[in-house]
């Protein structure tokens, strides 16, 4: 049962990651924790695992087809920078598991999740209000970059609701291109992160199975949040996304209670 429901978890997170571009580990690593079947370190690879395996296959899908909407003059150094923030931010969090307590670092990590979600959830409702820039900047896009990578692989997520956000304000990204280009920086920060635990020998021990089928969910998840994604308008995928960050924030809210008490 526990294998079925880390499958299911994968599968349907991933969907939705693919549908909104946040990459379902925002959902997936909140979700397992709140059940407290496995520490956050595991938690966090198997995440990381499952959403490079779905923002890859998203991205060269799309490409191959021709229907992908990133911009690669932005994209591309603002994945770049995520890459290099990827590697810091699995540092930070290598160091913290080393210092303090798995569950002390599990609230961390909670409450500074549901601090990005909330902040997103205020920007995304009053976007229209708010003007928007057009950064074309090389230096300025790594260093956005950096930022996001850093922040999503130290929260073990892969890109979460905070990509879209940023993309929308800094490069004035309709809500369909935010997702996909949210997309290809996750594939980048998620890709480095993983290959520098794997160099570093810092792999936590995860069950091979359990491994395989949450990466099947990944591929299999990317594979049909593609397809309703392309049936749905900009209104529909801003609607299931903010939908979305409120049940986000209502279970970092109970992790935070579960780790601290």
């Amino acid at each position: 049962m526990t294998e079925l429901y880390f499958f299911l978890i994968s599968l349907l997170a991933s969907v939705v990651g693919a549908i909104c571009g946040i990459g379902g580990g925002v959902l997936i690593k909140p979700l397992l924790e709140a059940f407290g079947v496995m520490d956050v370190k595991a938690i966090s690879f198997l995440s990381g695992c499952t959403v490079f395996t779905m923002s890859l296959y998203s991205f060269f899908v799309s490409r191959v087809k021709k229907e992908s909407l990133v911009d690669l003059r932005t994209g591309t150094p603002l994945s770049i920078g995520a890459a290099c923030g990827g590697i810091l931010g699995k540092d930070i969090f290598q160091i913290l598991t080393e210092s303090f307590s798995l569950n002390r670092v599990g609230a961390v990590q909670a409450v500074c999740l549901m601090a990005v979600t909330l902040g997103t959830m205020l920007y995304t409702a009053c976007k229209e209000r708010i003007e928007t820039r057009k950064i074309q900047n090389m230096g300025v896009c790594l260093l956005v970059g950096f930022t996001l990578g850093m922040l999503s692989a130290f929260l073990g997520i892969g890109g979460g609701p905070m990509n879209l956000a940023v993309l929308s304000f800094f490069f004035s990204a309709p809500t369909k291109t935010a997702a996909q280009s949210s997309l290809y920086i996750i594939m980048f920060s998620q890709g480095t992160s993983l290959l520098s635990l794997i160099f570093s020998s810092s792999v936590p021990e995860v069950s091979g199975f359990l491994l395989v089928l949450m990466v099947a969910g990944g591929l299999f998840g990317g594979f049909f949040g593609q397809r309703v994604n392309k049936r749905l308008n900009g209104a529909q995928v801003e609607r299931l996304f903010m939908t979305l960050l409120l049940g986000i924030v209502l279970i970092n809210i109970y992790n935070i209670w579960r780790y601290l008490r």
